[in-house]
């Protein structure tokens, strides 16, 4: 292989990055392809664009944090983090399909992990891919198995009163939802709001029993939620499949989600394991379901 460059990432080179992060976990979703889950795709034309906006603003708010590896003039990796505070946060991390193997994936994940330095904790979600996982421990990430729930709900098992005291979210609530996301999570999502606000609908709770909020995307499934308390991840999580499809799937649980694994099982869906929550320098969140990218 040539030398490679290591390089601070550059708007120009996002939509290169979605390509190459497209090509790479196509390529490992199709090596760990299960007979049991629906046949591994390209991203659609609407996720791309949301890949491209969502990268765009991590390097709106942590440029040092984004990182690219050139060989011979070609993107062949690249990795984005961001920090929130004190909380560093791998967003994205991918190698080339042809260049895997070759210790470049540890070097630029390397250049990432420089934008942690000073943060207590660390948080990213990983695929099942075996060589990524030994890089996470190697810089001392702890591996949670991720869960995920699927099928068709049985609607007749969803709970009287599901929905009640739970209202339309407004950008009023942000500041509402950090301190949430502090209790549930560790760090505010800050910035992050403010994208997430432009691509999904959100829900919020916030009664003398407890305050969350949920943010679902188009087609209606959890693309994050957060809770003071249990009840209330519940009565989100009831909530969000009460008002989504016939077919669902609620992604990102681990162990220390049994409310959503309860709540998700009473609505006859089935669970399956896919992944790991990767952490540094704190317990998995209870009462909260991560987002892949912005955790």
């Amino acid at each position: 292989m040539a030398e490679v460059l290591f390089r601070p990432m550059r708007p120009d080179d996002v939509p290169v990055a979605e390509r190459l992060s497209d090509e790479s976990f196509l390529e490992l979703d199709r090596r760990v392809f299960r007979r049991d889950q629906p046949d591994p795709r390209p991203r659609t034309a609407d996720h791309r664009a949301g890949w491209i906006a969502r990268t765009l603003h991590f390097l709106e708010t942590d440029p040092g944090g984004c990182w690219v590896a050139d060989a011979d003039g070609e993107m062949v990796g690249f990795a984005t983090s961001i920090r929130r505070e004190g909380t560093w946060i791998l967003a994205t991390y991918a190698v080339s399909p042809g260049q895997q193997g070759r210790g470049l994936g540890k070097q630029v994940l390397d250049r990432a992990l420089t934008h942690s330095r000073g943060c207590l904790q660390g948080m990213l979600s990983a695929s099942d891919d075996p060589r990524a996982v030994r890089r996470y421990l190697l810089a001392g990430f702890t591996m949670h198995p991720q869960m995920f729930l699927s099928g068709t709900v049985d609607r007749s098992a969803i709970p009287d009163g599901t929905g009640s005291r739970i209202r339309e979210g407004t950008a009023a609530d942000t500041e509402l939802m950090d301190s949430v996301d502090r209790r549930a999570r560790g760090a505010a999502h800050g910035p992050d709001h403010a994208l997430m606000q432009r691509i999904f609908r959100w829900v919020v709770s916030d009664t003398t029993a407890g305050s969350g909020y949920a943010y679902l995307t188009p087609t209606g499934a959890v693309a994050l939620l957060a809770a003071t308390n249990r009840r209330t991840a519940e009565k989100l999580l009831w909530s969000a499949i009460a008002d989504g499809p016939d077919e669902q799937t609620v992604s990102h649980v681990t162990a220390a989600n049994d409310w959503a694994i309860a709540v998700g099982t009473a609505a006859r869906l089935d669970l399956r394991t896919s992944g790991y929550l990767a952490l540094r320098g704190l317990r998995p969140p209870t009462t909260y379901l991560h987002n892949g990218a912005l955790l």
